[in-house]
């Protein structure tokens, strides 16, 4: 990959993504699915990347949530034990770039909506008991998902979380990130068993995304992040999304 315009721009977009993502316990996945389909990479190489990326950024927003008690293991184990070989199978399947790119597409605007949903204050609100087989369940569909399509599965688990009121914004974080973390892992295995196509700017992009991802998790941990950038983020993610969908036939 040469350095170029396209490619710095590219490169500011994976930063952009770690620090917004990380901010909440996620890792950017979808971020960096969204910056690379705005690119024109090929969706052989976007999985793998995506996935190998989200392990970097979800290892320190794991640890900065976890470090401040913003964690519950009653809450990710049961969702861990389905999620990771569910995950592993996922990342054993390879889906045709006309199915992918329109699956990812979905997924993007999905993203674009929560992120612009979030951006406003949350309400408090009462947590409410937490049905384990229904934690479960949840844990194997989303680590399927995680590792078919690339994303680590956050920006499916918060929402959700959030939803039945399972616990406080902040254990949410922590937990997605963990969730995140050993899907993404189990997910890339199974994609590696297949040998697939890396980038040769992935040592940057990792480079560039541990940097945004300790800021933001450094600072989510402790506040939450600017709800301006988060709708900026959102409009990034629609017109990618579009983006996929619109060229998955051409």
């Amino acid at each position: 990959m040469t350095i170029d315009t396209e490619s710095i721009v590219l490169t500011a977009l994976m930063f952009t993504a770690a620090l917004l993502y990380s901010s909440v316990g996620h890792a950017g996945a979808s971020g960096y699915l969204a910056a690379m389909a705005l690119m024109g990479i090929s969706p052989a190489v976007m999985k793998p990347t995506a996935l190998a990326l989200n392990i970097l950024v979800a290892v320190i927003a794991t640890f900065k949530f976890y470090r401040v008690g913003a964690f519950s293991w009653r809450l990710f184990l049961p969702l861990a034990i389905t999620a990771v070989p569910c995950a592993y199978l996922g990342g054993l399947l390879t889906l045709p770039s006309n199915i992918y790119k329109p699956v990812i597409g979905v997924v993007l605007l999905y993203a674009a909506w929560y992120s612009f949903r979030t951006a406003s204050k949350t309400t408090p609100y009462q947590i409410r008991p937490v049905p384990i087989p229904l934690l479960s369940f949840s844990g194997a569909v989303l680590g399927f998902l995680s590792g078919l399509t690339g994303v680590g599965g956050g920006i499916f688990l918060s929402p959700l979380m959030l939803f039945f009121r399972w616990a406080e914004i902040k254990t949410i974080s922590g937990v997605a990130a963990a969730f995140i973390l050993v899907n993404s892992i189990a997910g890339l295995t199974g994609v590696l068993s297949k040998a697939p196509a890396l980038s040769s700017a992935l040592p940057l992009w990792a480079l560039v995304v541990v940097v945004g991802g300790y800021i933001g998790a450094e600072y989510g941990s402790k506040r939450f992040q600017n709800p301006t950038l988060q709708k900026l983020l959102a409009l990034v993610l629609v017109i990618a999304g579009i983006k996929m969908i619109a060229t998955a036939w051409s």
